[in-house]
């Protein structure tokens, strides 16, 4: 109760302030409301007036960004990006008065003038009655325009700092999703999945069912909007294919099952790209199946390829697989393959098995950017200390996993007790743990 006429306070002050700073525009032509006022209001939030008026300043530029048309809101970007950097002049002040004596006080004074206004000004926005959600989508804006734009990218990375702090691990709340959670979640959980569509809602409750498991992330400030949701199957065996996972047919028994495999993890809000929760859900998810299951023995994902595909279609023309090609045999067999428009798995022979395997080996352990595996997936779960277990032939024969990886899929192996040991290889020494299976798989492309 107390909450809910708190919450009805801040409506009536932010309906009081909104009123009072409408009659002020009223002499302001629609246009200029929307495009030019923006600014004002981004101003005086920041200013003495937002102090008095915060609520109602910071739900007047979350309405007139609302009303901006694409033209508009990349305006206001520009704006964030031009007039709302640190002052230069005290900058400099301050970056003098610390050099000339490093205390830990002009160190604090010094990273006052440091950082962007913008910063606070997006705080103040998140004093609006749903402002987190209303900033996500801001953002979420903000990185369509960046693909074009490259300059805004400093605007981007003040989202990002705080974007960081107020979804940090400590904020977040895991969940089990089951088919007793409230539909508005579930609805959301058919909308998000990312990596294998739920058809419908018998799709989903299958998905559900007893042998499976389904945890997502929360956030306070977002109540019922999952951030991440994982989604698992418990076997009795490292499972090379994703088809019988999503099968309707056999639910099996929890407490026989010895393996748990992770096989979709889906990130919800697009504001929050570049935002890493995956990895505090993977732990979080096993050290919950542990209390629960203790016979569960095994924790493996059934990961996509995504990139696998694109990569190889071109890897040719750039050059990236005539060390391979010099292989008796492979070259045939890879000139072969690529005569055939590949469109669905019934176009794939037998004899594809053993040429793409081995350029998947090739591509997940030796094709890098940064020096980090090309493929975002490997990337995250190598990251996270898992290990490349094993390359899977047809292990989703779906238009999409074809369209994708020419059906392939990879299993990352968590073993507990090796996973510290495999982050910092591949951390400090840019490292692929591999199993030995896959090593003898990619032995002779080294």
């Amino acid at each position: 109760m107390r909450k809910e006429l708190f919450q009805k306070a801040i409506n009536s002050i932010a309906d009081a302030g909104r009123e009072m700073l409408n009659r002020r525009m009223q002499v302001v032509s629609p246009t200029q409301k929307t495009e030019v006022t923006i600014a004002r209001l981004c101003r005086d939030l920041l200013s003495e007036k937002g102090e008095a008026l915060g609520t109602a300043l910071a739900c007047n530029v979350m309405d007139a960004y609302k009303r901006l048309d694409e033209a508009g809101r990349l305006a206001f970007f520009h704006m964030l990006r031009d007039e709302f950097e640190p002052e230069q002049e005290a900058l400099e002040d301050a970056i003098y008065t610390y050099l000339n004596d490093p205390s830990k006080e002009n160190r604090q004074f010094l990273e006052k003038h440091v950082e962007a206004p913008r910063q606070g000004l997006i705080r103040a926005m998140n004093m609006a009655p749903g402002g987190t959600d209303a900033l996500l989508g801001m953002r979420e804006d903000l990185l369509t325009f960046v693909k074009e734009d490259k300059s805004l990218k400093i605007v981007d990375a003040d989202f990002v700092h705080l974007f960081s702090s107020w979804f940090n691990r400590g904020f977040l709340r895991i969940q089990e999703i089951s088919w007793e959670t409230p539909a508005t979640v579930l609805e959301k959980i058919i909308e998000y999945e990312a990596v294998h569509a739920i058809a419908d809602w018998s799709d989903l409750r299958r998905r559900l069912a007893q042998d499976r498991r389904c945890y997502g992330f929360f956030h306070p400030a977002l109540p019922g909007e999952p951030l991440i949701f994982v989604e698992v199957a418990l076997t009795n065996d490292l499972s090379g294919s994703v088809q019988p996972l999503l099968s309707h047919d056999v639910v099996g028994k929890a407490e026989e099952a010895n393996t748990a495999i992770f096989y979709s993890i889906s990130n919800c809000q697009k504001g929050l790209l570049g935002i890493s929760f995956g990895n505090f859900l993977i732990k979080q998810v096993v050290m919950e199946l542990k209390q629960e299951l203790p016979n569960i023995k095994t924790f493996s994902t059934l990961s996509p390829i995504p990139l696998f595909r694109k990569w190889l279609d071109n890897a040719f023309e750039g050059g990236q697989v005539s060390d391979l090609l010099s292989e008796p045999g492979l070259a045939d067999a890879y000139f072969e393959f690529k005569q055939r428009n590949i469109k669905s798995s019934a176009d794939l022979k037998d004899q594809d098995q053993s040429l793409l395997t081995r350029l998947c080996g090739y591509y997940l352990t030796q094709v890098k950017r940064k020096n980090m595996p090309y493929d975002p997936v490997a990337r995250f779960h190598l990251g996270n200390g898992a290990r490349l277990e094993r390359i899977n032939w047809l292990g989703d024969v779906s238009a999409n996993g074809v369209r994708q990886s020419y059906g392939l899929m990879v299993n990352y192996l968590y073993d507990l007790p090796s996973i510290e040991k495999n982050h910092e290889a591949y951390v400090n020494n840019d490292e692929v743990i591999v199993s030995d299976a896959v090593s003898r798989l990619i032995e002779t492309h080294k």
